[in-house]
């Protein structure tokens, strides 16, 4: 193909057109280049979705842990807390901390 064949081709005169061109280095520039670009863009979309997901679980974990401090208000529930986690007891009891073998 000579240039001459070449500048005749329809294509060619459109991508040839200047403002087509301009249009082309700035969408380029804008996609690839810029500190804005669709990269960084898709980046921050992933982290913004990511910090949402971790906002959903604590916002249970916190309604879990309000469930567990209503409930420990009560001198009983407080005392069988206490019974179960932190192996306290009462002074004229004994305490037997049974294990199982897990076999896997």
């Amino acid at each position: 193909m000579k240039l001459k064949e070449l500048r005749e081709k329809k294509w060619f005169r459109f991508l040839s057109n200047r403002y087509v061109l301009i249009l082309l280095i700035f969408a380029g520039w804008m996609f690839f280049l810029d500190s804005n670009s669709w990269f960084i863009h898709h980046e921050l979309d992933q982290e913004i979705n990511e910090l949402e997901t971790n906002k959903k679980y604590y916002k249970k974990e916190i309604a879990k842990d309000r469930n567990v401090i209503d409930k420990l208000n009560d001198s009983f529930e407080l005392e069988s807390y206490a019974r179960q986690n932190y192996y306290m007891k009462r002074a004229n009891e004994d305490i037997y901390i049974i294990q199982y073998d897990t076999i896997d």
